[in-house]
């Protein structure tokens, strides 16, 4: 490898982990039921908060809550991913490169 491949590799490595490193303290807030309930992710692997507004809370009615809750939950962590991808594929070029993502 000649030396202007490798000082550009040990460059995209360096930029990579900036960026995993800034994933890894970024939150991504998703909601769902018009924003009854609240989802706030960090670093995209792990749920933050929860803020579910009181009107949306029924006793006679939990599977509603639980399913809010759900796709509040998958939406900030696929968003999360999303993002993530989105930063990985700026320095990659968006070539699939094993154990990024």
């Amino acid at each position: 490898m000649n030396r202007n491949m490798l000082r550009k590799a040990q460059q995209m490595q360096a930029q990579m982990a900036k960026i995993q490193e800034e994933l890894a303290e970024a939150h991504t807030e998703a909601a769902a039921g018009g924003g009854v309930v609240k989802v706030v992710v960090l670093g995209g692997s792990r749920v933050e908060s929860i803020e579910i507004a009181p009107e949306v809370v029924d006793p006679e009615d939990i599977e509603m809550l639980q399913d809010l809750v759900l796709a509040a939950v998958n939406e900030a962590m696929d968003a999360a991913q999303a993002e993530a991808q989105k930063k990985m594929s700026a320095i990659t070029g968006g070539l699939n490169i094993p154990g990024l993502m």
